[in-house]
């Protein structure tokens, strides 16, 4: 059935060295994309969580803030740093806009408002 090889022996010896060598290649690619593969997961595994929230900071002295953001969000630039819900309450309070993208979740605020942006419930009349 599969016996379609040929008869010279120096000829099989070839096949046998070239198959051995493809052999060599095909098992060196695998060892090293299963090495990658286990570099990406122990990084993925590694990464820090990002923070609840951040704050974006401008330019120039004192490096003023400029908008809070959600901890993941990809809007707040290279400038910002973590910040802890106490401080993002009080920037906010300060009157600090949210960012419009992310519209970051406070607790003890509204979802994406702040002191200066009425709540849904504010904006209703009343009766």
């Amino acid at each position: 059935m599969f016996d379609n090889l040929p008869e010279n022996l120096p000829r099989l010896e070839t096949l046998r060295v070239w198959h051995t060598l493809w052999l060599t290649r095909i098992n060196t690619k695998i060892t090293a994309v299963q090495k990658r593969q286990a570099e990406v997961e122990h990084g993925r595994r590694r990464r820090p969580e990002p923070p609840d929230w951040t704050v974006e900071l401008g330019i120039g002295a004192g490096r003023p803030p400029i908008q809070v953001h959600a901890g993941d969000c990809d809007m707040a630039g290279k400038r910002q740093r973590p910040i802890g819900r106490d401080e993002a309450r009080r920037l906010l309070a300060n009157g600090l806009r949210v960012c419009t993208h992310c519209r970051p979740d406070i607790p003890g605020l509204p979802r994406g408002t702040t002191p200066t942006t009425p709540s849904p419930a504010a904006r209703t009349p009343a009766p």
